[in-house]
């Protein structure tokens, strides 16, 4: 019989009582049931009691201040080098421009093609608007890329190396320590996307010499659809890099309101505009509950969790021409399972009717995404029973 030491914790989520299986957590995570009331009370007490007073009292801190949290309990950061707020988008797009600003001379992005759309999209463009060119990594939709791949890759004409830290098609683990490590040596910066590692895999971000990263809270870390995005810059290159939205809070002294804009020192400066402060409060709670679990504990329950849902694929979809398109040494896996099958995009429209809810992701793959402290090991395994009862119905 599996164990689950952390299994107390799933009574922590809203929803979680219910028979619906939830396998989308990598997408979207259950909100914690102190999310709510921690809402009410900022609107009663906060917004509505203090007002105005409440930005020269707390709120104006908050980006640095929730960014110093994040970056101690699941990124592996000093304090001083995270912020919050904009969405990953915007962030990447800071990070990309600032980065090859800081390489002048170089001339290429190096990408690989099966990295999140917006990543790609958004190297495209940086590389149009600065006269770059994109160097391309193709790499397996069952996994990801690879130091090997990456050395290949770069060289004196590379500015930026842009990678994600979990694939978001396979789950792939990429080796961030060696691909820092690659990209240094050939001279160039790197920007890691966390969006589908940071707070289900362990992340050490200055121990393994990343220059810059960005992630999405509203996945594993539980901040609500449309929770603003982190950005990490490595103490390092705080005061050489210059970041291409100069928005007023990035200033030295906002309210000085000059003529010029003369950016703030440290990580603020990737401050534009005013921080979404009501964004920023569910993700306190998942904070604090990481940081009472501890992301290690956090991390071997992902890998049991998706191990688990590997052996029962093995089991029963196997049969039915289900090839697993994810990692199977866990040590190369992220928090999410890949299930590959031509009718998946039929399967998962009956299984949303049936309340199992993964997603669907092309060519043919039913992604089961596995949030370690909302998920419980029954629930992998009603899941996947019924996923198995639906992909009959479809093959006869």
């Amino acid at each position: 019989m599996l164990t689950d030491p952390l299994s107390s914790y799933r009574d922590r989520f809203v929803g979680a009582e219910s028979p619906l299986v939830y396998f989308d957590g990598n997408s979207l995570g259950r909100p914690l049931r102190a999310t709510g009331p921690r809402l009410a009370a900022f609107v009663e007490e906060e917004w509505g009691g203090r007002l105005i007073r409440g930005w020269d009292e707390r709120w104006m801190a908050l980006p640095q201040t929730i960014g110093d949290d994040l970056g101690r309990i699941v990124l592996g950061a000093a304090p001083g080098q995270t912020t919050v707020g904009d969405s990953t988008t915007v962030l990447l797009y800071k990070l990309m421009r600032a980065a090859v600003a800081a390489r002048p001379g170089r001339t290429e992005i190096v990408i690989d093609d099966d990295n999140f759309p917006t990543d790609r999209y958004l190297a495209a463009g940086v590389a149009e608007e600065c006269g770059l060119t994109l160097r391309w990594i193709e790499v397996d939709r069952t996994s990801g890329i690879t130091a090997d791949q990456l050395a290949g890759a770069v060289g004196p004409a590379t500015a930026l190396v842009v990678v994600s830290h979990v694939a978001y098609r396979s789950a792939w683990l990429a080796d961030l320590a060696t691909l820092t490590a690659i990209a240094h040596d050939a001279g160039a910066l790197v920007l890691a996307d966390l969006s589908h590692s940071a707070g289900a895999v362990e992340v050490e971000l200055d121990a393994w010499g990343v220059d810059l990263a960005v992630g999405c809270t509203y996945k594993y870390l539980n901040g609500g659809p449309g929770s603003p995005a982190f950005a990490y810059v490595a103490e390092r290159h705080l005061d050489q890099l210059t970041q291409p939205i100069q928005g007023w809070l990035g200033s030295a002294d906002p309210f000085l309101m000059g003529p010029s804009y003369a950016p703030a020192p440290g990580i603020r400066r990737f401050i534009s505009g005013t921080p979404p402060v009501l964004g920023m409060l569910a993700m306190q709670d998942m904070l604090d509950l990481v940081d009472e679990v501890g992301i290690a504990a956090v991390r071997e329950k992902s890998v049991g969790l998706t191990s688990y849902a590997i052996e029962i694929a093995d089991a029963v979809l196997a049969p039915l021409g289900v090839v697993v398109a994810s990692p199977r040494d866990p040590a190369l896996r992220g928090g999410h399972v890949t299930l590959h099958h031509p009718l998946m995009r039929e399967a998962t429209a009956r299984l949303w009717e049936q309340d199992v809810i993964p997603d669907y992701r092309d060519p043919g793959g039913l992604r089961i995404g596995l949030s370690p402290l909302s998920t419980s090991y029954d629930e992998v395994e009603r899941g996947l029973s019924l996923v198995r009862t639906t992909l009959s119905s479809l093959v006869e």
